[in-house]
């Protein structure tokens, strides 16, 4: 079916889904969290680390653009990442006077580590409480969720 046809004949049904699939999907995101580490970071430091993972190292005022925060607000999650060792601070070779920050070793091998034991419990699960005709099923609806999320 094409986007039009789609968009002319609205289901009754996706508001319930709609509403369904976000608890389902917020549950599933605090089971995984569960998994991987105990270590109590907030959403602006997990934003943090991804970007400086993703990205490569930035400034202080870099970050806080990327997190559309004021930069004095982006401070205090940074003296924690700092403080628990997830990152470091060096002089920007290309201007002295800013500090890039960057991912600490630790705090690469504890994402890891942390990915590890998320993907060993799913899989586990996975195993453990769907047959492998419900793990067929499951895998059509990650197609189906893929389409929702691409472009």
């Amino acid at each position: 079916m094409n986007a039009q046809l789609l968009q002319d004949h609205p289901s009754p049904r996706a508001p319930s889904l709609a509403q369904e699939l976000r608890a389902l999907l917020a549950k599933m995101k605090r089971r995984l969290r569960e998994q991987g580490h105990g270590e109590d970071l907030t959403p602006s430091q997990i934003s943090v680390l991804l970007r400086l993972e993703k990205d490569g190292p930035a400034t202080a005022a870099n970050l806080a653009r990327a997190e559309g925060m004021r930069p004095q607000s982006m401070g205090p999650v940074i003296a924690a990442l700092e403080g628990a060792g997830l990152v470091s601070g060096a002089p920007d070779p290309n201007d002295g006077r800013q500090t890039l920050l960057s991912l600490t070793d630790a705090c690469r091998k504890w994402a890891q580590e942390g990915r590890a034991a998320r993907q060993d419990w799913l899989t586990r699960t996975i195993q453990a409480r769907l047959s492998p005709q419900e793990q067929e099923e499951l895998a059509a609806s990650v197609e189906l969720l893929r389409r929702l999320v691409d472009d």
